[in-house]
């Protein structure tokens, strides 16, 4: 694959090693050629000074033959410009842009380019580990709306499917830890004792899951 990116703070220098290191041809691309220094002596890609959203250094960095594009400066607004251009008028089809203003990352998700909000999902993690709430958290995606939790189910749940579990909690299981082995499991497959359960939920709907999983036959059939 041949990556370019726009930005070569902190997280595009690390993002550009990362992938000269994995056999990528990598293009870099920022208005301050001092900012290269960062990528290190052994760096062996392309480095462009200019602003990410001008055609002819883009031109410059090979965007007419990339696969992939990362707008990862300090501006939210060069990112989503530049990253824009790079799918809508070179054709680019992996494009992700990092954004700063959670509130503008929902209004880009919508224009089809993937956004990485990265104050959002750093106060959220910050958040979990001061407030821990008793919640085995594994996974929260980059927008921090998704999140795959351990879920630990009542023994009245052995023997029953998945596909129980799910339409009574609400949830969508992940994955399962049986006999310290992880497994995808399908809608059929039955719960054993000793499960390790996770699933897919958001903030919204955890409590519900949990309190639903953790919960005996006859109480839920209480309700």
């Amino acid at each position: 694959m041949h990556v370019v990116i726009m930005g070569c703070g902190r997280l595009g220098s690390t993002l550009a090693q990362k992938l000269e290191e994995r056999g990528h041809s990598v293009a870099v691309i920022d208005q301050n050629s001092d900012a290269f220094r960062r990528l290190g002596s052994e760096f062996a890609g392309i480095t462009v000074t200019g602003v990410g959203f001008d055609r002819d250094v883009l031109r410059a960095a090979g965007i007419e033959r990339a696969d992939a594009f990362a707008a990862v400066s300090s501006g939210d607004n060069s990112n989503i410009i530049s990253a824009r251009l790079a799918r809508e008028t070179f054709g680019v089809s992996r494009v992700v842009a990092r954004i700063y203003d959670a509130r503008r990352a929902q209004v880009y998700e919508r224009l089809g380019i993937p956004t990485v909000a990265t104050i959002r999902w750093a106060a959220d993690r910050m958040f979990r580990h001061l407030v821990p709430e008793g919640t085995v958290e594994v996974f929260r995606d980059p927008t921090s709306v998704v999140s795959i939790v351990e879920v630990p189910v009542h023994r009245d749940w052995v023997g029953r499917t998945l596909k129980a579990l799910e339409e009574q909690s609400g949830g969508r299981v992940a994955y399962l830890m049986r006999f310290g082995m992880g497994t995808l499991g399908t809608p059929s497959t039955v719960i054993q004792d000793g499960d390790q359960v996770f699933m897919l939920v958001t903030d919204d709907t955890v409590g519900d899951v949990l309190d639903i999983a953790a919960g005996s036959q006859q109480s839920r059939e209480g309700h």
